[in-house]
């Protein structure tokens, strides 16, 4: 359950959102928030990015997930040690599942040619090509080849889970196509978002892993602390009470003290 109030100073979304259920089962907003706005929009871009990353699974599919890729020609050559180069044909027919297709030349014995890559890794060529910068392609896929390799020496196996490599190229999209600072939302814009972020696996944080909001106040802490609120006024009473109630004890000690020592003790 969450309720956006309004975004503030164009930077940031208040919310109230729940942290437990009510008896009646409904949930009410008790907790105070500030979502970055373009901390949860990069996060949402980049589940979207992962999600849309990977081959549609068909019905006859046996659950084994696989990295769309685009060709590259000609093929990039990559160098690599004898040893890198035992391990990458041992293991090839793994590596396309993460969108890597590598083949053998018999000339070389250190090197190896790629015919296709991770499609992200072309999209963001193409977004650095239009900036009027390098290419960068080929620094990626060496950069995923030394990831890969080493994965293999430590472990064995090719990696289950999403690349580090190519998880940071994804990151560095949803960073560049996110909301920024000081852009104005609409109450309407503000909603969606929220929306959206409350849709991922990992809410709490950005595609680098920066928090994604803040947590201000527990609403109604602050409404049980107003409700004990001392009574000043009453206390005063009392003080000036007790106050009275210590001279009298005292004024009555002294008038025993003195009539103790008017009369003396009787002789055993």
């Amino acid at each position: 359950m969450r309720m956006v109030l309004q975004q503030v100073d164009n930077k940031f979304i208040a919310c109230l959102m729940s942290t437990k259920t009510e008896e009646n089962g409904e949930a009410g907003g008790n907790l105070l928030v500030l979502v970055d706005q373009h901390a949860a929009h990069e996060r949402v871009r980049l589940e979207q990015l992962i999600t849309d990353s990977y081959e549609k699974q068909k019905p006859q599919d046996s659950g084994r997930k696989k990295l769309l890729s685009s060709v590259v020609s000609p093929p990039l050559e990559i160098k690599v040690t004898e040893e890198q180069r035992r391990l990458l044909r041992c293991y090839h027919k793994n590596l396309e599942d993460l969108g890597l297709e590598i083949t053998f030349p018999d000339t070389s014995d250190s090197l190896v040619l790629v015919g296709k890559v991770p499609l992200c890794f072309v999209e963001r060529e193409a977004n650095e090509l239009r900036r009027g910068r390098a290419p960068v392609t080929k620094s990626i896929v060496e950069e995923f080849i030394r990831e890969q390799v080493e994965l293999l020496q430590t472990t064995g196996a090719i990696q289950g889970t999403l690349p580090l490599t190519v998880q940071k190229v994804l990151a560095s999209q949803a960073c560049h196509g996110a909301i920024k600072f000081n852009d104005g939302l609409s109450p309407e814009e503000s909603c969606r978002l929220i929306e959206g972020l409350s849709r991922c696996q990992l809410p709490f944080q950005c595609a680098h892993g920066r928090p994604s909001m803040l947590p201000l106040a527990d609403i109604e802490h602050l409404e049980q602390e107003r409700q004990i609120k001392p009574n000043l006024a009453k206390l005063r009473k009392m003080a000036q009470a007790w106050h009275r109630f210590g001279k009298a004890e005292r004024c009555d000690d002294a008038r025993q003290s003195l009539e103790a020592s008017m009369h003396p003790c009787e002789p055993p």
